[in-house]
């Protein structure tokens, strides 16, 4: 057998309810962080956020659907044309347009070893679930 998984995006494990698929897991990928993200139409709540404390980098690349991607206070249009990296430093913010937008996020730290976060692992408990 050969050294691969293939797997319907749906059918992964997920959590905050569903809209993060935890795709790096379920690929069996250990080099990289990989998560697949569904935000509905013109979603308002996704966290402006930056990696100073990890000090990875993010590259963003829209599945379907798309809006815009705000990186250190500018506006970006984001689809499935385009793809953004985004340092440690910046923060950062996608803001979905009225088809929603699914979304690949690829993470890592420039010159070391990937070490996978907490809720990217299987069986870990969603922490919007309710109980």
């Amino acid at each position: 057998m050969s050294d691969c998984t293939v797997m319907k995006i749906d059918e992964m494990e997920a959590v905050y309810l569903g809209g993060f698929k935890r795709a790096r897991a379920e690929l069996g990928v250990e080099a990289f962080g990989m998560q697949v993200i569904d935000l509905p139409p013109e979603y308002e709540h996704y966290p402006e956020h930056d990696h100073t404390h990890d000090n990875q980098e993010e590259v963003f690349l829209v599945l379907r659907g798309g809006g815009e991607i705000e990186i250190a206070g500018e506006r970006f249009p984001f689809d499935s044309e385009r793809m953004a990296r985004v340092g440690p430093e910046a923060k950062r913010k996608v803001w979905p347009g009225a088809e929603g937008v699914r979304m690949v996020v690829l993470s890592g730290v420039p010159g070391a070893a990937y070490e996978a976060s907490e809720i990217s692992k299987l069986g870990v408990p969603d922490p919007m679930a309710a109980g």
